[in-house]
């Protein structure tokens, strides 16, 4: 769908972004990270929620689930938004959103009350990921994005290490309902954004150009129609597999340590932060060689790797607490590492007229089914004695699919984003 890049200049990768690039980048990177730790918060204390209200620990997983359903309404919505108005607004929307029904969660003088303002959570939630990803990633150079790629993505590791470590050192003394209320702390990113972000050139001249050719008034639609929908269909495959293996190997780990094993917070914790620092290490690194091999095969290599690692924290070892965290942090470089072009990779993949509708709906479709992994694997370890068999068959099962649906699509390393309309024949001039 477009030109690539055959000769890298010849100044070092990181003084070829403009100011303006880097504080778009940045940006998107700080909406993200936070937007990590709120959501992330919640799957450290879902145990203590479940005994202050009463209810089965298989309803607070619900409201897991609900949340990551919602994220699709939202997603959608801000995609649309983000190809109509810009990138700006909906990424400011989606901060306040999401910051204010956290902060309001936890005040929750009932579950039910909980349950809604954590669902709503996720509209936001789901809105943030496609205008920054789309602000960050039309923003930057083709040569290094694969890197930056793997630095925005990675900043959700970075977001649950945060939560991991306000859990560990201060649940004990803030209990959950603090931890609910840090998560108002992200507003104040959006006058970073207001002040100093400014909208993607590609976009302002992709608008102007619709205004002149054809305007695309429901972006959602072009996505199912011939030209795109093999595209949609593998894009969609792909994000689906990849957020069933998050929220089984990652979502629910914290509750098998603390369900199946007693482990308190501080043993919970560990692991944890441990393994979303590799998360965003590994995500950096394998952004590099994205770079230099492809954004498929940056994905695909450490998903296998992942497949071998996954019985050391989920099989016959897991009574040895050492060995645990240092499978679940190896874990962290390998599995944790695959999510890294997420932005990249669904953000070249579409045209510029439609991308932030694309990436946002595809992306978050796959929450869809992350979502049901909550409620599903509960009951299945409910019958099974406890977690680790289900999450082990179900991650080594997502990650098998994950490779073949990135062996469907097409490659993408290099590729410039233009302003050109590409849905429409143009007659030549």
């Amino acid at each position: 769908m477009a030109d690539h890049v055959a000769v890298a200049p010849s100044v070092p990768w990181w003084r070829e972004p403009t100011k303006d690039q880097w504080l778009a980048w940045f940006a998107a990177w700080a909406g993200w990270l936070l937007d990590a730790f709120d959501f992330t918060i919640f799957l450290l204390i879902m145990v203590p929620i479940s005994k202050e209200f009463g209810v089965p620990l298989v309803d607070v997983l619900a409201v897991f689930t609900v949340t990551l359903w919602l994220r699709l309404i939202g997603a959608t919505a801000s995609g649309w938004l983000a190809d109509r108005v810009g990138r700006k607004t909906p990424l400011m929307i989606s901060i306040l959103w999401y910051s204010i029904c956290n902060f309001i969660a936890g005040f929750s003088p009932s579950f039910w009350f909980l349950f809604l303002f954590r669902a709503l959570l996720g509209i936001g939630m789901g809105a943030e990921w496609p205008a920054g990803a789309a602000l960050a990633m039309e923003s930057w150079p083709p040569r290094s994005r694969g890197l930056m790629s793997g630095m925005l993505q990675g900043s959700w590791g970075l977001g649950f290490l945060l939560a991991s470590v306000v859990y560990g050192f201060f649940y004990n003394d803030i209990g959950w309902r603090g931890c609910l209320w840090i998560g108002i702390l992200p507003a104040l990113v959006v006058v970073y954004i207001r002040k100093f972000v400014k909208e993607p050139e590609v976009w302002k001249q992709n608008r102007q150009k619709q205004h002149v050719q054809k305007e695309f008034r429901a972006p959602l639609i072009e996505l199912f129609k011939p030209k795109l929908l093999p595209n949609t269909l593998t894009s969609c495959l792909w994000m689906a597999s990849s957020f069933v293996t998050y929220y089984t190997c990652f979502g629910l780990f914290a509750t098998h340590l603390q369900k199946d094993l007693g482990f308190g917070p501080g043993a919970v914790a560990l692991p944890s932060a441990l393994s979303n620092l590799a998360i965003f290490i590994s995500s950096c690194a394998w952004g590099t060689i994205a770079d230099r091999i492809g954004r498929r095969w940056a994905m695909i290599i450490p998903a296998l790797i992942g497949i071998a690692v996954t019985p050391f924290y989920l099989g016959f070892l897991t009574t040895d607490y050492t060995i645990l965290v240092v499978a679940f942090t190896i874990q962290g470089f390998f599995v944790g590492s695959i999510y890294g072009q997420n932005p990249s990779y669904l953000n070249e993949r579409f045209p510029t007229e439609v991308r932030a509708t694309a990436a946002g709906f595809c992306y978050h479709q796959g929450a869809i089914w992350g979502g049901l992994c909550g409620p599903l694997l509960g009951m299945w370890a409910a019958s099974a004695g406890g977690f680790a068999i289900p999450m082990l068959i179900t991650t080594i099962v997502a990650l098998l699919v994950f490779a073949v649906s990135l062996l469907m699509g097409p490659e993408t390393k290099g590729q410039v984003m233009i302003s050109d309309i590409q849905l429409v024949d143009v007659p030549a001039e």
